[in-house]
């Protein structure tokens, strides 16, 4: 559910790189925001024309006496209105809401070293983890992976605060981010922490795989924007609601919009917490999820509200 909202007002923009905004978000009434663990994200709502956008961002970090969190933003070509809306309506002053933080990628704090790799946005979960490990003395390395240094958003500030434990791959240098050799001769007890483009994330946890590491030594970010597709219906079966997907909404958009409240924690696929069933489907699933088991996909009979939706005519939903 949507939970706690924290009403905050935009302090501070930063322009980080051509195509990322850096946020200070502040509470309006002036107190402190809640702590929060490396990891952690937050759902930004933004109060569009026609609609609230909700989008989830990481956390990058809290300022020192707790008045305000830092998120980046990284305008894609393909916004679907969260990415466009934070660069192009949202000025220092502008009011949002946020909800209460949740960490769907903690560190496992007593592994014996954690390897953080990050790819392009990637890198802000990834920044506040090194944060945390730096803090603790912990035992890490940073692999972070760019188009050219003018794309790094936190190049400046991890060399100053992790000197020697960053390897910076530029594309335009053709630099390569090897992960076999990385991997390799880690001693027991490591833990690997991936975030970055989709095919980056998988082409690095299978190289994880590869080289005989354990799944739980394995862990991932990933948030995918819902894609737009054909608008369609979708009926409650159980609240007898029935309202239509447009194509530019998610399922999960549509049913909040009919004042429906329904489940998520991610909104990006991969936590599972708005699994629904699936009683009838007049046309074909699209699963664009990371949760569900190829199995479970096969069967027809569960669905994503955050990410996945239908092509065809009505979708009836056990709710």
């Amino acid at each position: 559910m949507s939970g706690v909202e924290i009403s905050v007002r935009v302090a501070e923009i930063e322009q980080a790189t051509p195509t990322i905004r850096r946020f200070r978000l502040a509470r309006t009434d002036g107190g402190t925001l809640p702590p929060f663990a490396a990891g952690c994200h937050v759902v930004v709502l933004m109060p569009s024309q026609d609609r609230t956008i909700r989008n989830a961002y990481s956390l990058i970090d809290r300022a020192e006496d707790g008045s305000s969190y830092r998120i980046g933003v990284l305008r894609t070509q393909d916004s679907r209105g969260g990415s466009r809306f934070m660069h192009e309506n949202v000025t220092v002053g502008s009011e949002l809401k946020i909800t209460m933080p949740v960490n769907l990628f903690p560190l496992f704090l007593p592994g014996r070293r954690h390897l953080l790799v990050a790819g392009g946005i990637g890198i802000t979960p990834i920044y506040a983890m090194a944060e945390e490990l730096r803090r603790t003395g912990a035992d890490y390395q940073i692999h972070y992976a760019v188009r050219g240094e003018v794309h790094g958003a936190f190049i400046a500030e991890l060399r100053a605060h992790h000197s020697d434990r960053l390897r910076l791959y530029r594309n335009d240098r053709q630099e390569i981010l090897a992960m076999s050799a990385i991997l390799s001769n880690q001693p027991l007890g490591t833990h690997l922490y991936v975030c970055g483009p989709a095919g980056m994330i998988e082409a690095v946890l299978e190289e994880g795989r590869a080289a005989g590491w354990p799944e739980e030594n394995l862990h991932a970010e990933r948030f995918q924007a819902p894609p737009v597709g054909d608008p369609f219906s979708v009926r409650l079966a159980r609240a007898g609601i029935t309202c239509e997907v447009r194509g530019d909404q998610s399922l999960l958009e549509a049913l909040e919009a009919a004042g429906v409240d329904a489940p998520f924690l991610c909104r990006g696929g991969a936590c599972g917490q708005c699994e629904v069933g699936v009683c009838e489907a007049d046309g074909e699933l699209i699963h664009n999820d990371h949760y569900l088991t190829p199995a479970e996909r096969a069967s027809g009979q569960k669905i994503m509200l955050c990410v996945s939706r239908l092509v065809g005519r009505e979708l009836v939903l056990d709710l």
